[in-house]
């Protein structure tokens, strides 16, 4: 490993070559730490996830729609459910029905996740087996 001393007759000469060396150990360590770290980090419990699948509902008769507005008023297909009360005493008549028909929830884009999550669980509590989403397909 060389090192400049300087040059010559002049002892008060500045040089102006810069030590890269402490930047390249400091990159270095920083690099190892990354590499140790990164996959503590992504390490995850393993699940067996649903799969998607995208196939169109049928809209049969005795299917039952449930619609939230912007607002957060529900209706029940072209009916307005007043209160909860009223919603429950709908989904347990559905709901003792063999087989049940299906439950299909329809809230407005701009609708609070909290209303439509309201139907899904009065649908859980009155025992419906099955709650679909309607969404409007995606534009290609």
């Amino acid at each position: 490993m060389g090192m400049s001393v300087g040059g010559g007759d002049d002892e008060d000469t500045v040089l102006s070559d810069i030590n890269t060396t402490p930047l390249v150990d400091v990159m270095l360590v920083l690099l190892i730490i990354f590499l140790i770290t990164i996959p503590v980090a992504t390490h995850t419990v393993k699940v067996d996830l649903p799969k998607d699948v995208n196939q169109p509902s049928k809209i049969m008769p005795h299917n039952i729609t449930l619609a939230v507005t912007s607002d957060g008023q529900a209706w029940w297909d072209q009916t307005p459910i007043h209160d909860h009360a009223d919603l429950m005493a709908r989904l347990e008549k559905v709901a003792a029905q063999q087989p049940q028909p299906q439950v299909m929830i329809r809230g407005d884009a701009s609708a609070r996740y909290e209303a439509v999550g309201k139907l899904v669980a009065a649908c859980q509590e009155a025992g419906v087996m099955r709650v679909d989403f309607v969404i409007e397909a995606p534009h290609n």
